[in-house]
């Protein structure tokens, strides 16, 4: 017996016996496969208008709204113009069916809209959809009121996904930013600069032309503020993270731009600029501890926690916090391991001899009474304790949470190799975790007992904002050695010399009052950072009271 024609045979059977409506359907998923607009309209077009076996659902429609909006994009304009025709028509049949869009529909509509250049009808058909709108629903009205030179509509829409808190990611910004360069919006260019700061650490190609395309302009040579108050903007971008400040162009004259380099130091090897290590801004990191807090007090006693946080509140003077079961317990599972106290001790010691403060060790009160059973222990342990460096966490506690805590509220710096990437950070969010982690978190290892702390890095890999005015804006592109990364480097030689001077004089502070609107009026554009060797600020003096144990 032959099997292969059996099977054969068998399939063709389950044919015969497929329904129509199974049939149609399994016909439109492969047209949807294959992005068959053609075959996709002879199987709509085959569908009887009355008395059909054949019920149209959701799928149906948006089956075939998937592959108008993705035919648009061909090179033939005939294909285009049939995808459009066809995808209103499906649209149409849809509604008069009484089907209600959902706003995968939507979205494949106003795809249609914009391809005839109808932004107005895609604005309209996104916000039709209300709070389920997405970045994908809005993306294209506002492409194409950019593509066609519409920057009040774009903007417009931006403004209106923004109150629907609707992050834009590069493509939209990109166009925003062209539309305005090209319209000679400096206002806008700026906002939407930092925006793009805000929202992606390296730019692409194509981002980069368009922001060199401004720089080297005749407008962009325009726009700016006399640098008068220096110490003025250095506080405004400190608050907001040390990376950006905010105020607007800064600086007169033109621009000077230069593809270059920054070597592992954080310097620009082009205008010698020293770029930073950016932070969180202040509002970002009271909600972030706010945050922390607020989840913590769900999860633990909420009576221990809170002695905690008045605890914190009392004792600020700490620069360090360590996560003292993890470096504790680091590379201890050998059959003599346990809990090494010596490498607890000589990362206190270390980051002692690189501040001069004492750290903050967090550590469950457990862990603290197994370890004074041992009398080598007791000494150190007892020392730390009367200097108030140890801190015991309850029994039964997350001692995640207060390392944490801790060191986003102190704005300090945390040693522990814990990738907090398990469920308990998973409900933080990674808004601006992982930014926080970059500028705060220290590693360390131990080659042959000897330790070796890796700091934060010296700068970081983002679009910086500079106190004299100037951009660097890192370009993508696929590197192992960062020294050879692409920066831009975006200069006016007059802002440099005004800083040089050390501008400061009381009587030349015209210019203060419109500094802080603008910033004021940019704030809501994005956030930044802080500085490693003076991250902690000026704190209180520590509570004579010891930490508990």
């Amino acid at each position: 017996m032959n099997t292969s024609n059996t099977a054969t045979n068998v399939r063709n059977k389950k044919r015969k016996n497929l329904t129509p409506e199974i049939q149609f359907r399994l016909n439109l998923d492969h047209c949807s496969k294959n992005k068959d607009l053609s075959t996709a309209i002879s199987l709509f077009d085959s569908v009887p208008t009355t008395g059909s076996e054949i019920h149209l659902t959701h799928h149906h429609y948006n089956s075939l709204l998937y592959i108008c909006s993705n035919s648009v994009n061909s090179d033939h304009p005939s294909t285009k113009s049939s995808a459009i025709e066809f995808g209103f028509r499906v649209y149409h049949h849809m509604i008069a069916n009484h089907v209600s869009p959902s706003e995968a529909t939507v979205t494949a509509v106003a795809r249609l809209a914009a391809a005839k250049a109808d932004g107005d009808a895609a604005f309209e058909l996104a916000r039709s959809v209300g709070n389920q709108g997405k970045l994908r629903t809005y993306a294209p009205a506002l492409l194409c009121f950019c593509r066609n030179g519409m920057a009040d509509k774009a903007s417009e829409v931006e403004e209106h996904m923004g109150s629907l808190g609707l992050r834009l990611e590069e493509p939209e910004l990109s166009a925003l930013l062209k539309v305005n360069v090209e319209k000679g919006k400096g206002d806008k260019v700026y906002e939407y600069l930092h925006k793009l700061r805000a929202s992606v650490r390296e730019v692409n190609e194509s981002t980069a032309n368009i922001l060199e395309s401004w720089f080297c302009g005749e407008v962009a040579s325009d726009v700016g503020l006399e640098i008068q108050n220096v110490d003025h903007v250095n506080q405004v971008k400190l608050r907001n993270g040390d990376g950006w400040h905010g105020l607007g162009w800064l600086g007169k004259g033109k621009w000077v731009v230069h593809r270059s380099n920054v070597v592992s130091d954080g310097r620009c090897c082009t205008c010698g600029e020293q770029l930073t290590c950016v932070d969180i801004d202040t509002t970002e990191t009271e909600r972030f501890a706010q945050s922390v807090a607020s989840l913590a007090m769900e999860r633990e006693v909420q009576s221990n926690f809170k002695e905690f946080q008045d605890w914190i509140e009392e004792c600020s003077d700490y620069e360090a916090i360590v996560d003292g079961a993890n470096v504790g317990l680091y590379q201890q599972n050998f059959a003599e391991g346990g809990f090494s106290i010596p490498q607890l001790d000589a990362v206190v010691r270390e980051l002692y001899s690189r501040s001069k403060k004492w750290p903050l060790i967090i550590l469950h009160k457990k862990r603290i009474r197994q370890l004074l059973e041992k009398a080598s222990n007791r000494d150190l342990l007892q020392d730390w304790i009367d200097q108030g460096l140890l801190y015991g966490t309850p029994y039964g506690s997350n001692d995640d949470w207060y390392w944490l805590y801790a060191a986003v509220k102190l704005k300090c710096l945390l040693v522990t190799n814990d990738e907090m990437r398990d469920h308990t950070f998973e409900l933080l969010g990674n808004s601006f975790f992982l930014r926080w982690k970059e500028r705060h978190q220290v590693k360390y290892t131990f080659v042959k007992g000897n330790l070796k702390l890796l700091m934060p890095p010296t700068y970081s890999l983002v679009i910086q904002e500079s106190e004299k005015g100037s951009w660097h804006v890192p370009v993508a592109g696929e590197t192992i050695d960062e020294s050879l990364r692409t920066w831009l480097c975006i200069t006016r030689s007059g802002s440099c010399d005004a800083l040089a001077s050390g501008l400061n004089d009381d009587n030349q502070l015209s210019n203060s009052n419109k500094l802080e609107t603008l910033a004021n009026r940019n704030n809501s554009v994005g956030h930044s950072d802080d500085k490693l060797t003076s991250i902690t600020g000026k704190r209180k003096e520590r509570s004579s009271s010891s930490p508990e144990v």
